[in-house]
């Protein structure tokens, strides 16, 4: 219990620091980096609470590709980040009043929150145990039967995204060539290549 206990603090911790570190990095890819640490240790979060399915899916999904994407992404647009703090004092006013309204919003919840007896003991066993239901079992069913229509909202936002990061990866950049794949189908035998007749016993 004290081993646990403990790793939900280091876990806790180390999530919350690189949470933070995520923010401030100035360097876009550090921020990365960082974003990479935390989904780590949320992994370990879900295992000490024992989903261990949702722990490799948050390794798999969100460290080996999204996170990588991001990575690939930051490091092929090469961002100025010296452009994008030219503007950061006109918007300091509203970004304050909206994050002013959103953390009033979280202390309302979060102070009016209450479970009945009944939700609390649903929530410690949501499946019975003798049913041999597994965790990814239990997942799926909750998945795929009340919340299937957010499931396939979260993936059509994920691939927005995906086909949005595509976009900006094939912007046009003055001094950059760029392989126009059209204009290369397009082109004729007859455009590049000359054919030459040498005679036998003769250099060309």
């Amino acid at each position: 219990m004290i081993i646990a206990t403990f790793a939900f603090y280091l876990f806790a911790v180390i999530a919350v620091i690189s949470g933070t570190l995520v923010i401030f990095a100035r360097n876009p890819v550090h921020s990365v980096l960082w974003l990479i640490l935390a989904f780590f240790n949320a992994a370990g979060l879900f295992v000490l609470l024992g989903a261990e399915f949702l722990a490799m899916l948050l390794v798999v999904v969100y460290v080996g590709a999204v996170a990588v994407l991001f990575l690939f992404v930051v490091m092929m647009l090469d961002l100025n980040t010296l452009n994008f703090r030219e503007g950061f004092q006109s918007y300091m006013p509203i970004g304050l009043a909206i994050g002013a309204v959103l953390l009033a919003e979280l202390v309302m919840v979060g102070g009016g929150w209450a479970l009945t007896p009944e939700l609390q003991a649903l929530r410690a066993m949501p499946f019975d145990a003798a049913t041999g239901v597994t965790n990814t079992e239990a997942l799926g069913r909750i998945i795929y039967t009340d919340y299937v229509y957010f499931f396939q909202a979260a993936g059509v936002i994920l691939l927005v995204a995906m086909i949005g990061a595509i976009m900006l990866t094939h912007r046009e950049v003055a001094g950059v060539k760029r392989q126009k794949v059209a204009r290369q189908f397009a082109r004729q035998p007859g455009d590049t290549l000359e054919v030459k007749k040498v005679q036998t016993g003769r250099g060309i």
